[in-house]
């Protein structure tokens, strides 16, 4: 008598099943609720109702029938999968109902019974909703310009950690604003943290291409790695964007500086002139720029540095010679 009881069940829960496919929900209900009645230890049964209950967006009531599904099915030890069913589809229903603590919760508890690639997808793409949600909630422009003002002042005290924590508060409430990440990564590069100063430069650039700060800081980082020809790179390009000329200053001693750097055998002076007027003259002619932005000239320079007897043998090549002459007539490069 009970396994007829089964199948009766099964049919009237098949019945269910073709009813909830042609969406013929209040007839599928009808059909598992009978079938329910037909055999109480088949939670299948269950989950399928709440399936029904959640395309009838009575979210509550599918969310009442999985726990039920999931106590049930505890004490009839059923298969793990449909206890992690019944998990998974209460997560679903919190998060139409947006409450996404409890819907990761559910997708949580889901993965413990049964590890599917489906649930742990919803488990992360409801994470990343929760962390959206959080920093929407935090989103004040006003609020990030206070703090950015803060930064400021701490930055004047030379207070680089203090300024640094103000800052960041400042991109926590406003991450759209490139002037904190700016200022951050002057702040890393007083402290010598290049790596963390390289990211803020960079994220100036990437939310602002024409940000010209983000260019100098970006220079200054590459600077401080010690790649002179791409800090040259990246003031360039500041000194094209920089149409009004508020950072020229900035631009050309950091320029003079790089090229100087490149160039460890020029001299401090020529003449009358203070080694800031050379560099200043010489970083304004078109073809020590190219010269000294060569890299093959770059490399002879170099091993002229470490080798100074070098320089009688580069001078051989007439090309390099007159190269050579340039700098030295420019008054950055003397040869021993």
């Amino acid at each position: 008598m009970a396994e007829d009881k089964k199948q009766q069940a099964l049919a009237e829960k098949e019945l269910g099943n073709q009813a909830y496919k042609k969406r013929q929900f209040e007839d599928a209900l009808t059909h598992y609720d009978k079938a329910w009645s037909l055999d109480d230890t088949n939670i299948s049964i269950l989950t399928n109702k709440a399936a029904v209950l959640f395309e009838q967006e009575k979210y509550n009531d599918c969310i009442k029938t999985c726990e039920e599904a999931v106590e049930l099915g505890r004490g009839l030890r059923a298969d793990y999968k449909l206890i992690a069913r019944a998990l998974q589809r209460i997560g679903n229903a919190y998060l139409k109902l947006d409450q996404l603590d409890k819907a990761a919760q559910y997708y949580e508890k889901s993965l413990t019974e049964h590890r599917t690639p489906d649930t742990l997808q919803k488990l992360r793409d409801t994470q990343k909703l929760q962390k959206e949600k959080e920093k929407a909630a935090y989103y004040n422009p006003q609020l990030a310009d206070e703090a950015r003002d803060k930064g400021n002042k701490l930055f004047k005290e030379q207070n680089w950690p203090g300024a640094i924590e103000q800052y960041t508060e400042a991109i926590k409430r406003n991450d759209k604003d490139v002037r904190p990440y700016s200022n951050r990564a002057a702040c890393y590069l007083k402290l010598m943290a290049v790596y963390e100063a390289e990211k803020d430069a960079d994220k100036c650039i990437e939310l602002d291409p024409t940000f010209v700060r983000g260019y100098i800081r970006k220079a200054a980082v590459e600077f401080a790695k010690k790649e002179y020809q791409n800090s040259i790179d990246a003031l360039t390009k500041a000194k094209d964007l920089d149409k009004d000329g508020k950072c020229a200053r900035e631009i050309q001693q950091q320029l003079q500086k790089a090229y100087m750097a490149m160039n460890p055998m020029a001299s401090g002076a020529t003449g009358d002139e203070s080694q800031e007027e050379v560099l200043k003259r010489a970083t304004q002619d078109p073809e020590v720029q190219r010269i000294l932005g060569d890299p093959v000239m770059q490399q002879i320079l170099q091993q002229m540095q470490q080798d100074p007897k070098a320089a009688q043998e580069h001078l051989k090549n007439p090309q390099v010679a007159a190269n050579i002459r340039k700098l030295m007539n420019a008054g950055i490069l003397r040869v021993a």
